[in-house]
């Protein structure tokens, strides 16, 4: 769907497992898992006290990366992983 070439990036520095952290001045409970060798991603993330939500697949093709929302805009999960900061590792 989509080629953002950041994105891998982005992915690959969120916490794998769970975490928490900020997007867009806003809380968020976050999880993001590894499949078929670590060539799929699938993170979720939860609006802590909202509504918002975020579901993604990203897949390391041969023929290069694909990004699936998960039946939201890609603009929006975009957005969020540019944004998302984790909380430090305490």
């Amino acid at each position: 769907m989509t080629r953002p070439g950041d994105i891998a990036h982005l992915l690959q520095a969120l916490p794998l497992g769970t975490s928490t952290g900020t997007a867009h001045n806003r809380r968020y409970v976050a999880t993001r898992s590894l499949f078929n060798a670590g060539k799929s991603t699938k993170l979720v993330a939860e609006e802590l006290g909202g509504t918002d939500y975020i579901s993604l697949n990203f897949y390391d093709l041969a023929s290069g990366p694909r990004l699936k929302p998960c039946e939201m805009p890609a603009s929006k999960v975009i957005a969020f992983l540019r944004s998302y900061q984790p909380d430090p590792m305490t």
